[in-house]
């Protein structure tokens, strides 16, 4: 199994996180210390490993500062299985409290989902050669190798026999390269693919939980014979069918759930967002009530227990939880004390200013500009885009943001969707392959002219 964790120092890790978010020094110095903290707890002695419990972080601040994206770069740059909730989902109709328990799940199916692609990678050598081995006997079957002279037969049949035999090979291997260049893709052939799981079943009586209901659906589908069906696919698709049987044959599934138990016991990461939805206002009846009960729901979650999914037992004492809300209304000391102490570490993040905008649009990795361009690219039509245009666009989403509503970096969104869509429906009818578009300050000031115009009426509009 693979104990490993990434060696990467704080600084490092908030380089990393540098590239794709912009501003927000504090959350990211946390957020580095945290996962350099999972090294430490690694690397400490057996005695103390599991005393070292993981200072969870509370993130405050506005919509669209950045506060999913942290996390989920985070979660990425450790290679670690991350699953975010709403905590406001479990006060809807129809939830208890175990439905709380459903994260829990969600990050042990990520991580078994991971672990399984990473040893898909490590057979797909082996599994490609058995893939190709079977098409092409399905193509070209083999003919069976001649033995000695039978009793009541000459030498000629067996010449006969060896020769066609020698004949089958060569076909075979002249096959085999075209399939491995991929000339046959697009040929049919008659393949058997595995009938698909039973339907889901509803039970009668009382309330069920989701791990029963998988373990029941599990051992009927064990009971029922697996039917396999004839499908006429081309080799190409035939190819994608049986990687995945064939690679489902090279792993062991025990060890795959082995290894993600303990990635999502040791490195998982839950990010439960809108966690300000459910702190109570003070009062103690009607939905403050529903509230607190999510809180205490949560409670022994975020403190460490084990909760069973249908790939076994897991103790979240060493998931890492990152818990995060705007509080607008309510404050973080209206959470139920038990659950403030449970996120010990607060980090308020900074609104936005025009020139985080402006280094938004410019700086990252995945950044919008650079997606458009990337976009347009694929139609054979360079954009490009001036420094003054940039500039111009971090302004008015800013304003935008100050007089109507403030929705953090998802205002640039808006602003470069105004200013490209027409471009985006006219490529490539009206604008051909091989067009240059320049985008100019004078070029966003008059394509967006109607949006700083109806600004005003825009905060009527429902």
């Amino acid at each position: 199994m693979n104990t490993e964790i990434q060696n990467l120092t704080p600084g490092q890790i908030v380089a990393e996180l540098d590239k794709y978010i912009i501003g927000q020094k504090d959350a990211k110095k946390n957020v580095a210390i945290a996962l350099r903290n999972r090294w430490r707890r690694m690397n400490a002695s057996e005695e103390m490993r599991f005393e070292i419990i993981p200072n969870n972080i509370l993130m405050i601040g506005s919509t669209g500062v950045g506060k999913t994206e942290i996390a989920r770069r985070l979660a990425k740059l450790a290679d670690a299985p991350f699953t975010k909730v709403e905590a406001s989902k479990f006060t809807e109709v129809g939830y208890v409290g175990r439905d709380v328990e459903s994260m829990v799940r969600d990050l042990v199916e990520q991580s078994v989902n991971m672990v399984k692609t990473k040893k898909k990678d490590e057979v797909k050598i082996k599994a490609l050669e058995a893939v190709e081995e079977k098409i092409l006997s399905i193509l070209i079957p083999a003919v069976k190798k001649p033995g000695g002279l039978k009793k009541n037969q000459d030498e000629k049949d067996l010449d006969a026999e060896k020769a066609d035999y020698e004949l089958n090979n060569q076909t075979r291997e002249a096959f085999r390269e075209k399939i491995k260049k991929g000339e046959l893709d697009h040929r049919k052939i008659e393949i058997d693919v595995a009938g698909h799981g039973i339907a889901p079943i509803g039970v009668m009586g009382g309330p069920i939980d989701d791990v029963s209901m998988m373990n029941i659906q599990e051992m009927i589908g064990g009971f029922l014979p697996k039917g396999n069906k004839k499908r006429k696919v081309t080799v190409a698709e035939a190819r994608k069918i049986m990687m995945e049987e064939e690679s489902a044959k090279l792993i062991d599934m025990d060890e795959v759930k082995e290894e993600a138990i303990w990635k999502a016991e040791n490195l998982g990461i839950i990010f439960i967002d809108e966690i300000d939805k459910i702190a109570s206002s003070g009062g103690k009846s009607g939905p403050d009530v529903s509230r607190e009960g999510v809180q205490r729901d949560l409670l022994p979650i975020v403190e460490g227990s084990t909760v069973n999914t249908k790939h076994g037992s897991i103790k979240t004492d060493h998931i890492l939880f990152i818990a995060a809300g705007a509080f607008h209304v309510s404050k973080p000391s209206d959470l139920i004390p038990e659950l403030q102490g449970r996120f010990p570490i607060r980090v308020e993040l900074e609104s936005l200013t025009e020139d985080n905008f402006y280094q938004i649009l410019k700086t990252p990795k995945n950044a919008l500009t650079k997606q458009y361009i990337a976009m347009l690219e694929a139609e054979g039509v360079k954009l490009d885009f001036t420094d003054e245009a940039l500039r111009e666009l971090a302004s008015l989403a800013f304003q935008a943001n100050s007089e109507v509503e403030n929705i953090g970096a998802r205002r640039l969104q808006t602003v470069m969707s105004q200013l490209l869509n027409d471009v985006l429906f006219d490529v490539p009818e009206v604008i051909p392959a091989g067009t240059a578009i320049n985008v100019t300050k004078e070029l966003v000031s008059e394509r967006l002219a109607n949006l700083i115009k109806n600004k005003d009426l825009s905060q009527y509009i429902l």
